[in-house]
């Protein structure tokens, strides 16, 4: 298998199950009501500012395979949108998986020589980098929603 089939499974593995950790991101969404993922516990962030932040970067990452540009900014990450309802909840998440895919379609077409090359530009490293970085954050985020989790519907 490829390097970057193997990157774009690590990709599918986090959002969608999987991987060895045998934690990922819609499964431990999938019971989360939009009310509790909403609940702040003490100054930990919510369950709902954690997903959009983890996964903005998923959208910033289509972006640079599909038109080789850099557009994202780390403080934009922090923006969640406006979330009233289950009908909001659930097309955050819907929005979500359907990126992760197309995130994952895209990293498996790439050359495995095109993930040593640099990611827009050369201080932020190669794609290969940024990639398994953008996996590896979700999985330290993840971690705390599993946690916050636990403390919002205990």
């Amino acid at each position: 298998m490829s390097i970057s089939k193997q990157l774009a499974k690590h990709v599918r593995d986090v959002h969608f199950g999987g991987n060895w950790t045998t934690t990922d991101l819609k499964t431990t969404l999938s019971d989360v009501k939009w009310e509790d993922a909403l609940t702040q516990v003490y100054s930990l962030n919510s369950i709902a500012a954690l997903t959009f932040h983890m996964t903005y970067y998923v959208e910033v990452l289509i972006i640079v395979l599909e038109e080789n540009k850099l557009t994202g900014k780390d403080e934009i990450s922090w923006m969640l949108p406006v979330i009233e309802s289950k009908k909001d909840w659930d097309e955050l998440l819907e929005g979500i998986w359907q990126k992760a895919e197309k995130a994952a379609s895209l990293i498996e077409a790439l050359p495995d020589e095109q993930l040593t090359r640099d990611f827009i530009d050369p201080k932020y490293g190669t794609n290969f980098r940024n990639i398994a970085g953008i996996v590896e954050h979700m999985y330290y985020h993840l971690g705390q929603i599993v946690l916050i989790k636990k403390l919002v519907v205990q």
